[in-house]
């Protein structure tokens, strides 16, 4: 998903804290990179939010030889 997805979604949903919630889950099902969701969180005004937010990566598929 790129940033003009992202944002044309964020534009139809009426609440932010259900537009925080879409962002946070598009990112941690690594739709979508942090860099865009540290520029959505600062083009929507969500100063708070990354400072509240302590999120990880997206969890990575490791796969383990068994020997």
């Amino acid at each position: 998903m790129n940033a003009d997805e992202m944002n044309w979604l964020l534009q139809t949903i009426e609440e932010p804290e259900t537009a925080k919630r879409l962002v946070q889950a598009q990112y941690e099902l690594g739709r979508i990179p942090y860099q865009l969701v540290v520029d959505l969180a600062q083009q929507q005004g969500w100063t708070d939010y990354l400072r509240v937010r302590v999120w990880t990566a997206p969890p990575t598929s490791v796969e383990y030889a068994t020997a």
